[in-house]
């Protein structure tokens, strides 16, 4: 499986003049690749808006959390950082929504900057905490037993009880609302995209909020003791996102699908710029030919060790 993975990385790299050409990758999307720690946007505050059919964003300027609504209830999507907890509940409320009607809490992965505030979002809502199998864990621990972040205790967060575990293709259903949470491993080992499909002005669209295909700095696709399979659950991974049908294209952050120049456009009226399938494919086509070129690069530094 790996050659394979190596060979198609070979194929892609060679390519890649013609992915810059025709899908070229926003500089907001590459920063936010690359973003570090506790960068300023992910405590600075965005408008809470309403995106399309009864979903809401929530979030900050970098980190990007949903209210999805419901007649029996609200789901929110991420609790980000411990300190994001009074801005999102903020911007809940600021929606004509209440904070305490959050019945179900879900995230895109375990890492501090989407989960963190989750122990405190159940405190305040009683929220039943849904999280992917291999992600539970690494929740209860406060991040302690992830496999890069684990051993650095800034990066720890107060550990929250899972009360459901959730298993790849498994569905949380609140009202008329119905998500599917799809396994896209490698950036955690259950690092979660999840699928719905929502109704507007008499369509149906289809709905893909990505967990992340990112691979970040330091990350060891190649002989990684703690993750040994983490090169082929990234190229799961994007078989996953690549077979998922998407009129609309959201993210853990905003950044992913240039959230700050679609809100901008949704304001001055006009066609809904969240409606985007070409740009989730470019998206998921430039994340996948930037995880085979660095796994191309490690596989090379490996043999000439």
């Amino acid at each position: 499986m790996l050659r394979r993975l190596i060979f198609l990385g070979s194929a892609l790299f060679l390519a890649g003049g013609l992915f810059a050409q025709t899908n070229p990758a926003p500089a907001a999307r590459e920063k936010a690749n690359t973003t570090v720690p506790n960068s300023p946007d992910w405590s600075e505050p965005f408008p809470p808006h309403h995106m399309i059919g009864n979903i809401y964003y929530v979030g900050s300027r970098g980190l990007a959390s949903y209210l999805i609504t419901t007649p029996a209830g609200h789901i929110l999507i991420n609790s980000n950082l411990k300190t994001s907890v009074p801005l999102i509940r903020e911007s809940v409320e600021k929606l004509g929504f209440h904070f305490n009607d959050v019945k179900i809490l879900l995230i895109s992965h375990a890492h501090f900057d989407h989960d963190a505030g989750s122990a405190e979002v159940k405190k305040l809502t009683g929220a039943k905490y849904m999280v992917m199998d291999a992600d539970v864990g690494v929740v209860e621990s406060g991040g302690k037993s992830d496999f890069q972040y684990g051993d650095d205790a800034t990066l720890s967060y107060p550990p929250a009880r899972v009360d459901r575990v959730l298993r790849d293709g498994d569905e949380v259903r609140l009202g008329d609302t119905v998500l599917t949470a799809h396994k896209t491993a490698g950036h955690t080992r259950g690092c979660t995209t999840w699928s719905l499909k929502v109704r507007e002005a008499g369509q149906t669209y289809d709905v893909v909020i990505v967990g992340s295909p990112n691979v970040n700095p330091g990350y060891k696709l190649v002989n990684n003791a703690r993750y040994p399979e983490i090169a082929d659950d990234y190229a799961r991974g994007f078989r996953v996102l690549k077979s998922l049908p998407c009129d609309v294209f959201l993210g853990a952050h905003g950044s992913y699908y240039d959230m700050e120049a679609k809100h901008a456009k949704l304001s001055a009226g006009g066609a809904n710029p969240y409606i985007d399938p070409e740009g989730y494919k470019a998206y998921v086509a430039e994340r996948e030919q930037a995880f085979l070129a660095e796994l191309q690069k490690q596989t090379a530094a490996a043999k000439k060790q």
